[in-house]
């Protein structure tokens, strides 16, 4: 039963996040049209990977993996006011520190700033990392404030916060940056303050569920507390554990920049965000919710529970990632170019994107892999290994980086380096499987390879279908229809004649996992219907 609630609970914060997803698709689409792959639009991806990794290192990733499992030990052994308590006191250290490492940070950028031999590309970043440098404070505030709320299973308000960012920066991209007057370098200032506000607005929508789940407001900064030394000590080691991918992100967009060209970061940015959207169905969702859900299993030495948890989590996650992978793999050309050109996006961005994103693809089979094994190891509060694990993948990743900017031909460059991504990924996860298992025990990856073979059979179908059925109908709408038009109209029907017959197969050959999926969905509805009439 505990099993249909993670995945229940994956899908319902799965909506939400996956409305998140689109909405910062449709955000991509209007950057893309307006910024295309300029050298503008490079110079603020990589300023806006700083916050995104500080987010990762200090707040998603590192502090609320192991702040969680602490308090909710605290919760459940010391009371509701203990664990408030220890709350106080990791709220006031910590944004006593990030305020310390954003101050320094402006102090250093502007300094940087006034070296009189800055080249071009370190002009463009850093006045964007200034102005989104304070973002640090408020999202990792934010990830903070969303750890509280998943250790009492509200997953559904966490789980929207992000979505706020995409809204604000949808409704600045639409009414205020147009409006700039000065041209795509003063313009790129003006979405950059949008991230800005984005970050305050996160941290603001949060406060009325805190405050409903217990938390007031307050200053403790008594780092002495033995529960306040715990979360930090687990946080320490972590900090890469679950950043691990921003890590590898981050080496990538500024290998691209100085050793491959202007236009490489934001084509890599574009294919990433590509990747990002069917990850964020179930695979983001699947990590937030077994991490509470773990962590009380292993409270209570409950490891037959986790392993069966972790099996049954990979089993379904897995059936949705790799026709997902697959797809996008055959489809890259046709879906680059319905959503994303126009306006300064030309054919050139088009044709760089889809190659990048071929290359991204198959990573959508091995990103997912740490999303249910890290959470593992800190539900155990074992943060040693991910780290161990996670340097030495950071360090694959550059290297294959360099090699790869260093041999490769021009327009294959940026491939290689969204290729090493996935190697680097696909080793820390295969790792973290290996330590796992000596962890926990058997983790039946019999049953979890069997499954990975009949999902790529029937995605292999699935690929087929939709790549006939792409060429077919765009080349028959193209007669009828303008071509944007087109391609709105054949490339989603080929996905969606694509989808079917995966789905088809899956039923026709009884793949349990589709029993899981759908066992999930009849608890959810069983639920509802029981639920007493307000």
């Amino acid at each position: 039963m505990e099993n249909r609630n993670v995945i229940r609970f994956a899908f319902a914060v799965g909506g939400f996040t996956m409305l998140s997803r689109v909405l910062g698709m449709v955000r991509d689409v209007l950057t893309a049209g307006l910024f295309g792959t300029s050298l503008e639009m490079s110079a603020f991806v990589v300023a806006f990977r700083i916050p995104n990794l500080f987010r990762a290192l200090f707040g998603e990733g590192a502090l609320s993996s192991a702040f969680i499992p602490v308090f909710m030990d605290s919760r459940r052994t010391e009371g509701e006011p203990a664990a408030w308590r220890l709350a106080r006191r990791v709220v006031t250290l910590v944004g006593t520190f990030l305020l310390g490492v954003v101050t320094l940070g402006l102090i250093g950028i502007s300094a940087a700033l006034l070296w009189p031999g800055l080249g071009e590309k370190a002009a463009a970043v850093l006045p964007l990392a200034r102005i989104m440098l304070p973002y640090v404070f408020f999202i990792c505030m934010a990830a903070l404030a969303m750890a509280v709320l998943n250790s009492y299973r509200l997953f559904s308000v966490s789980a929207f916060t992000p979505a706020l960012l995409n809204i604000t920066w949808i409704l600045s991209i639409l009414f205020i940056v147009p409006a700039v007057r000065g041209g795509a370098s003063v313009q790129i200032r003006a979405l950059a303050w949008t991230v800005f506000a984005a970050g305050a607005v996160q941290l603001a929508y949060q406060i009325p569920s805190l405050w409903r789940v217990g938390w007031r407001p307050g200053v403790d900064s008594d780092w002495r507390d033995p529960r306040v030394k715990q979360v930090f000590m687990l946080m320490g080691p972590s900090a890469l554990g679950l950043a691990v991918n921003q890590v590898n992100v981050m080496v990538n967009s500024l290998i691209a920049l100085r050793w491959v060209g202007d236009w490489a970061p934001s084509a890599l940015f574009y294919a990433e965000r590509l990747i990002y959207l069917p990850q964020g169905i179930l695979a983001t969702a699947l990590g937030t919710v077994l991490l509470p859900v773990l962590s009380d299993f292993a409270t209570q030495k409950k490891h037959a529970e986790m392993r069966e948890a972790i099996h049954h989590g990979l089993r379904t996650l897995l059936f949705v990632m790799v026709p997902a992978s697959v797809g996008l793999f055959v489809l890259a050309g046709p879906v680059v170019q319905m959503l994303f050109e126009q306006g300064t996006f030309n054919p050139r961005s088009t044709w760089l994107t889809a190659r990048a994103l071929s290359f991204y693809a198959p990573g959508l089979m091995v990103f997912c892999l740490a999303k249910v094994f890290v959470p593992a190891f800190y539900a155990l509060q074992d943060t040693r290994t991910p780290v161990k694990i996670g340097l030495c993948a950071v360090t694959l990743n550059f290297t294959l980086n360099v090699v790869s900017a260093l041999t490769l031909p021009e327009y294959w460059k940026h491939a290689g380096l969204a290729f090493s991504t996935v190697v680097s990924e696909g080793f820390n996860g295969l790792l973290l499987a290996v330590f796992l298992r000596r962890r926990l025990g058997p983790l039946g990856f019999r049953g979890i390879l069997a499954g990975l073979g009949r999902a790529l059979a029937a995605a292999a179908a699935m690929a087929a279908t939709a790549y006939f059925a792409e060429r077919t109908l765009t080349t028959w709408l193209y007669v009828y229809l303008p071509h944007k038009a087109a391609q709105i109209v054949g490339v989603p029907s080929a996905i969606a004649l694509g989808v079917i017959v995966y789905f088809a197969l899956a039923r026709i050959f009884r793949f349990p996992e589709l029993g899981f999926v759908f066992d999930a969905l009849r608890n959810k509805k069983a639920k509802k219907a029981a639920a007493p009439a307000p």
